[in-house]
């Protein structure tokens, strides 16, 4: 029979009513709200950099295809390429590529009654996905793209909706500033829909529209286009797929990934990881020394009965297992209630979201979570392991304890 497991669960299931009995659920307690902690930060900063990458990789995709221009913001008007079929093939054909769309983008001034501002025309086909963007449609509908012609419709933000006073089915003017023949042309366009990302970087600068009409304003031929984006199976092999497309492409190519595009936003998700990693070591540090001066306190009330099973021969070691059982009890009713606090709060925000945020601040307007089971239980079991580790240290002291002096402690 393990005596060390009997009498620990004895001592931790007894009703005895005494001051480490506090100390002990004061220590569990202390455990249960690191635990929970580490959970909520997990799966609100995993939520969190899913939903705004998510939005911009649905604009943009995960890769821009398009022609070499050194020195030139990738944000910007495009210089023709081809549009062909074999190279859409070549890279449908990797494994790692599951969508290939082309665009266009065009400079222009859109004005409705006598109020301007500067926007980027996004060109799309027919068949673009546009289940991606979508979502955030927040009046009217998609684009009707005509057989023959292009359409007259177009979809901007909501904030440049705002601030230029445009409602939905309003005809506004773009106009198109040409900078070889220094002309200006212009198009009545009407507004069939408004989006919201969010992200100040696309909503105050595009507008959807025809890929048909940036080709006829810039003298284009059907089979002209700006370039291609790519998305990804798996956005995280992004920059492999792009390693490998820049020794595939056509020399006068070039292929870039939408967080090299945008490195200000993404840099600014790399570093909610950072700020996770200092709360994990914060209550990782506070659940440790709760239970080691826990189980120092627990040591020290029992110094007698550590000194009357010393005499009556057990070992050191099994001393030790006693304590360090309890202390591990101790752990296991701290993480188990931290656990269940966590992922209730979790819960709870994904079905009612009463966690807001300064959109404007934050580019989401309720605090996204994102619960991933096995990450949730490797913290469990590493703050588990972590914190009976430590917990040898203090019972080293058994070691130093002498017997007759224990028996005689009060």
């Amino acid at each position: 029979m393990n005596y060390s497991l009997f009498i620990a669960k004895r001592l931790a299931f007894s009703r005895q009513q005494s001051f480490s009995r506090f100390i002990i659920r004061l220590s569990a307690g202390a455990t249960a709200v690191g635990v929970a902690a580490m959970i909520i930060t997990l799966c609100f900063v995993n939520g969190f950099q899913e939903k705004v990458s998510d939005k911009i990789y649905s604009f943009w995709g995960h890769i821009r295809v398009q022609h070499f221009e050194p020195d030139k913001s990738m944000v910007a008007e495009e210089i023709a390429i081809p549009k062909d079929d074999s190279i859409k093939s070549q890279l449908l054909n990797d494994p790692s590529v599951h969508t290939v769309q082309a665009f266009a983008t065009k400079s222009a001034v859109i004005e409705k009654d006598k109020n301007i501002e500067g926007v980027l025309l996004k060109g799309i086909e027919i068949n673009y996905d546009s289940s991606r963007l979508k979502p955030y449609l927040t009046a009217g509908r998609w684009l009707h793209f005509k057989d023959s012609v292009y359409t007259k419709e177009i979809m901007l933000s909501q904030q440049l909706a705002e601030m230029l006073s445009i409602k939905l089915n309003d005809t506004v003017q773009l106009y198109f500033v040409e900078q070889i023949e220094n002309s200006r042309t212009y198009r009545k366009l009407i507004v069939v829909g408004l989006y919201k990302t969010g992200i100040e970087e696309y909503d105050k600068l595009f507008v959807i529209g025809d890929l048909r009409l940036i080709q006829r304003i810039n003298n284009w031929t059907p089979q002209q286009i700006g370039g291609y984006e790519l998305f990804v199976r798996d956005y995280k092999q992004a920059d492999s797929v792009n390693f490998r497309l820049l020794n595939e492409l056509p020399t006068q190519w070039m292929s870039r990934t939408v967080a090299s595009i945008y490195p200000n936003i993404f840099d600014w998700l790399n570093i909610q990881d950072i700020n996770r990693n200092v709360i994990f070591f914060i209550m990782s540090i506070v659940a440790i020394i709760n239970l080691i001066t826990c189980l120092l306190i627990l040591i020290l009330e029992r110094t007698r009965m550590i000194g009357i099973l010393s005499a009556l021969g057990a070992k050191n070691s099994k001393i030790m297992q006693i304590f360090l059982y309890y202390g591990a009890t101790i752990a296991i009713v701290g993480i188990g209630i931290g656990f269940i606090i966590g992922i209730g709060i979790c819960l709870l925000q994904q079905q009612t979201g009463f966690i807001q945020l300064d959109e404007t601040s934050y580019s989401v307007a309720t605090a996204p979570v994102k619960i991933i089971w096995w990450e949730i239980g490797t913290l469990c079991a590493f703050t588990f392991i972590i914190c009976y580790a430590v917990l040898i240290i203090p019972a080293l002291i058994i070691k130093k304890i002498k017997p007759i002096t224990a028996i005689q402690f009060r």
